[in-house]
């Protein structure tokens, strides 16, 4: 099962899996435009227990049980502290960390069960290297990659493992549908996007290599790879640059 499976990463995961001969459901609030070949469709809102707990009767009469749960809808948000306000705080939380949590909760124990399975989190390089103006992001992308460690140490004496995904920028429709106030923070993430060298379907791809691996911390690309590295191994370099990109997003000024 792929949250989020409608479009971007969701759908590019959708379309590996079933290109590899997986059997595939696609959970989303939204059907898509161009619905993939062998891939099966849920209406689900993350948010909703409801949901998720149709989906799980809809696993356990279709399958009898679930290999892996890819919990992969998100959404992008960002603002700097004194400009985003509280409400784009929780509705960023409610999706990207509850969904999560939702998710997690709601098959886990089908998973315990079975005495097998696989939770895979889409988080962020945001999750471990944390740019100015995108604190809720930030924050909640952190909280995932966190819970996932935590996944992974709770579940493993029942054979279920949990791994995170933490891509750099890719290019993605996600920021098309970015909220907050702080438009200064969208125009810098949105120029970003439609600059970067990679699509989903490379993503997907480096991704499920990375599971086939037996990965926990999946970095798909090597402009994550190379910021997580140098704020490992040259933390002071990392503060240097954070706080320059800082310092130019402040000159945009609050707009």
């Amino acid at each position: 099962m792929v949250t989020g499976g409608s479009s971007g990463l969701g759908a590019a995961l959708c379309r590996a899996l079933v290109a590899r001969g997986d059997q595939v459901v696609s959970a989303d609030v939204n059907l898509p435009a161009e619905p993939i070949d062998g891939v099966g469709y849920l209406t689900l809102d993350v948010r909703s227990d409801q949901d998720w707990s149709d989906a799980v009767a809809w696993v356990d009469r279709e399958w009898g049980g679930l290999d892996v749960l890819f919990n992969n809808a998100g959404v992008a948000g960002g603002g700097r502290v004194d400009v985003a306000g509280i409400e784009e705080w929780e509705w960023i939380t409610g999706i990207n960390l509850f969904g999560v949590v939702r998710g997690t909760k709601a098959f886990v124990p089908m998973m315990k069960r079975q005495r097998s399975g696989l939770i895979v989190n889409t988080a962020s390089l945001a999750g471990l290297v944390h740019p100015a103006g995108m604190g809720s992001y930030n924050a909640v992308k952190a909280a995932v990659v966190a819970f996932t460690e935590t996944l992974g140490h709770e579940l493993a004496e029942y054979g279920i493992r949990a791994a995170v995904v933490c891509p750099s920028y890719f290019r993605t429709g996600l920021v098309d549908a970015m909220q907050g106030t702080d438009t200064a923070v969208g125009e810098v993430i949105g120029a970003l996007v439609a600059h970067a060298p990679l699509g989903p379907d490379e993503i997907a791809a480096a991704v499920l290599e990375a599971l086939d691996r037996g990965e926990e911390l999946i970095l798909p690309d090597e402009a994550a790879r190379a910021a997580y590295e140098l704020k490992v191994t040259d933390r002071a370099a990392y503060d240097d640059l954070m706080r320059k990109q800082a310092a130019r997003l402040n000159a945009m000024g609050a707009r």
